[in-house]
C-alpha cells in the first residue's frame, strides 16, 4: 500500500517533469525549474506576476507555521471572563472578525469568538444576558512544525480561516490565519485596516524576531532603537538587499550592527519576509511593552 507521503513525492515529481517538458527541459529539482521558469518569462511565456506566483507555490511546502505565525505576545486576544464592554472595545478597535478566547493562562485557548456574534449586543433594546461561553466556537489547534502547503489543504477542506498554533507543551504560542498562507503565494493582501496594526515586527523568542520586508526603516528604528539611515531606503527590506548586493534567495543573511537578517521568502521580484536575530547577549533591547499593548497582547 502506497503512503501518502510516496503519493504526494510522485504526482509532485510528475508534475514537475510535465512542467519542465512544456517549458523545453527537464529540471531535476526545483532550483533547476524556477530556472525555467525564469527562462520562459524571457522568452514572454509567463508573465512577471505568474512567475512569482508559481515561486510562491513551490516555497510553500519548504515553510512551516512557525515562519509566518503570528507570536502569542503580538495576538489580539480575548479573555473568557472580560465583561462585554471591554470586549466590543476590543473589538471596534481591531476590527478583527475573529479573536482567540483565553482562559486564565493566555497559552490557553478555550475557543474562538467571531466579531459577527457580537453584533446582537450593541442593539440595547431588548438585549438579552452576555455570556461569552454560549458564543465560542471551536479551536483549531495545529503544531509549529506543520508545513504550510498541509495546512492550506485542511483550511479548504475544514473552511476554518484561523488556526492555534502550540508549541511542544500544547501551549498557544500564535496563530495563523488562511490570508497568511495565501500571502506566501500571491504576496501581501492589503485590506483598509492594514496600516493600523503596527509596525509588522513579531517577536519570536528573547533575541528572535521575524518582519515583513515592507516594514519601514523608522518603524524597525523606533522598535529596536537603532538609527539605520532612511535616506536610501524606506524599508528595511530595501536596506537588507542593498546590503547583500542582490535579490536574495532564501536562506541568505547578512549582518548590519547588531543584528543578523535572514531571507524567509523571497521570489524573483523582490523580498517578503526576514528573521531577524540580535546578535549581542549582553545588549539591552527596548521595552516592547507599549507595542505588546497596542496589539492586544
Amino acid at each position: 500500500m502506497t503512503s501518502d507521503r510516496s503519493s504526494d513525492g510522485s504526482r509532485s515529481r510528475n508534475w514537475l517533469e510535465k512542467l519542465g517538458q512544456m517549458l523545453g527541459g527537464e529540471p531535476q529539482d526545483k532550483e533547476q525549474l524556477i530556472e525555467l521558469l525564469k527562462d520562459a518569462r524571457e522568452r514572454e511565456l509567463l508573465d512577471t506576476d505568474a512567475l512569482s506566483m508559481i515561486e510562491g507555490v513551490l516555497q510553500v511546502s519548504d515553510l512551516r507555521v512557525r515562519d509566518i505565525m503570528i507570536p502569542r505576545a503580538e495576538m489580539v486576544s480575548l479573555r473568557r471572563d472580560d465583561p462585554l464592554e471591554k470586549i466590543l472595545r476590543i473589538a471596534v478597535k481591531s476590527a478583527h472578525s475573529r479573536f482567540p478566547v483565553t482562559g486564565d493562562d493566555k497559552g490557553e485557548v478555550v475557543g474562538i469568538l467571531l466579531a459577527k456574534d457580537l453584533l446582537s449586543f450593541c442593539i440595547e433594546t431588548g438585549q438579552r444576558a452576555f455570556n461569552i461561553r454560549d458564543l465560542l466556537r471551536s479551536a483549531v489547534f495545529v503544531p509549529e512544525s506543520k508545513r504550510l502547503n498541509v495546512l492550506l489543504k485542511e483550511f479548504r477542506s475544514s473552511r476554518n480561516h484561523m488556526a492555534i498554533v502550540v508549541d511542544e507543551y500544547g501551549n498557544a504560542s500564535g496563530l495563523v490565519t488562511i490570508e497568511d498562507v495565501l500571502e506566501q503565494i500571491v504576496g501581501e493582501i492589503d485590506d483598509e485596516h492594514d496600516y493600523d496594526e503596527g509596525s509588522g515586527i513579531f517577536r519570536r523568542g528573547r533575541n528572535d524576531f521575524s518582519a515583513k520586508a515592507r516594514t519601514t526603516i523608522e518603524d524597525f528604528n523606533d522598535y529596536f532603537g537603532t538609527e539605520f539611515s532612511d535616506e536610501e531606503f524606506d524599508t528595511i527590506g530595501g536596506l537588507v538587499v542593498n546590503a547583500l548586493g542582490h535579490l536574495p534567495k532564501r536562506g541568505e543573511s547578512v549582518e548590519l550592527g547588531r543584528f543578523r537578517f535572514s531571507v524567509m521568502r523571497a521570489d524573483s521580484r523582490r523580498v517578503h519576509l526576514l528573521n531577524i536575530e540580535y546578535l549581542d547577549p549582553e545588549g539591552e533591547l527596548p521595552d516592547h511593552s507599549e507595542f505588546d499593548r497596542e496589539s492586544g497582547a
